[in-house]
């Protein structure tokens, strides 16, 4: 069995539960999910500024975990509003580039706290 390597990261906002920020045992890594409240606690407005956060804090997760967007292979999007796909679309398009994971993007009725919209978590195989 792999060695599992659990990290909480000082650079992203405390875990609201029970868990941490990634996870990588052997060559496989999982980011949590990751919600657009910023480090000061403050939440935008705006789906796309949430997202924008979001993939920042995943981001860093992932290559706190020694992984980079080409690694990952599935990725999970939560929306309030299955209408808003068509807004953050075009920034996963600018993050992924020419390495488009499996993705699955449901509609929920909500996340962790009524004002957040948007909510994603990624599997990552580093090679």
């Amino acid at each position: 069995m792999p060695q599992i390597e659990r990290l909480l990261l000082d650079n992203l906002p405390a875990p609201v539960s029970h868990y941490c920020h990634v996870v990588r045992a052997g060559d496989r890594v999982w980011v949590s999910g990751m919600v657009g409240i910023r480090k000061d606690g403050s939440i935008p407005e705006d789906v796309v500024d949430q997202f924008e956060v979001a993939m920042d804090w995943l981001d860093r997760a992932l290559r706190a975990a020694g992984g980079r967007p080409e690694h990952i292979v599935k990725v999970q999007v939560f929306l309030t509003d299955i209408n808003d796909r068509a807004k953050i679309n075009p920034l996963r398009q600018d993050y992924f580039g020419k390495h488009r994971p499996a993705s699955t993007l449901v509609e929920v009725s909500a996340l962790i706290t009524p004002q957040l919209k948007v909510e994603i978590e990624a599997e990552a195989i580093l090679g």
